[in-house]
């Protein structure tokens, strides 16, 4: 898939030090990065915030990565899906759980409160949204206020990161196969 905005040429210094740090970080300058370079405001912007979801700490880190890869899957990104099982691989997270998210449904691998995870995070993410009184007191009887606060807001950039991509047209960057998570489940119909 090709980006529907063509990626801009990252110059000067600042171009320079930002194409140094993506790839430290993943091993190249990703589209989207190069697609929103056109407009630095906006990808200073989104970087600032995903650089500052990624400190957050109340919230168990495979939860997070299991929520944010349902939402992936549901939205239907690629380069997010594909992230999360990179990010999954490097954070050292339960591998065989994440390549298993986009289809959580009809895997057995997950434990009830996963599953609450990801069905949270999904009924987040439909339009309108469909959270439930009863899902929600599972979950603050699990995790508690602090962490269910965290979990939410980290559903929500989720779904920020996979709608922007998937409508400027941001495909997989092969990120899982460079770390041998590849094959990947396929998502789920629902």
């Amino acid at each position: 898939m090709t980006t529907r905005i063509p990626p801009a040429e990252m110059t000067g210094l600042y171009g320079g030090l930002v194409k140094a740090i993506a790839r430290r970080m993943v091993g190249n300058v990703p589209d989207g990065v190069a697609v929103s370079w056109h407009n630095r405001k906006v990808m200073n912007f989104s970087l600032s915030v995903g650089r500052k979801v990624k400190k957050w700490d109340r919230c168990d880190e495979n939860l997070k990565s299991f929520a944010q890869m349902a939402v992936a899957a549901l939205v239907g990104c690629e380069f997010c899906l594909d992230y999360g099982y990179f990010e999954a691989h490097n954070k050292g997270l339960d591998e065989k759980k994440a390549r298993e998210t986009p289809r959580w449904r009809e895997s057995a691998v997950f434990t009830p409160l996963e599953r609450d995870v990801m069905e949270y995070a999904e009924a987040m993410s439909v339009t309108p949204p469909t959270v439930t009184d009863e899902l929600s007191a599972r979950l603050l009887d699990a995790l508690g206020p602090a962490a269910l606060v965290e979990l939410t807001a980290h559903i929500a950039f989720s779904n920020f990161s996979t709608r922007s991509n998937i409508a400027l047209g941001v495909g997989s960057e092969e990120y899982a196969a460079s770390c041998a998570l590849a094959p990947l489940a396929v998502p789920s119909k629902s």
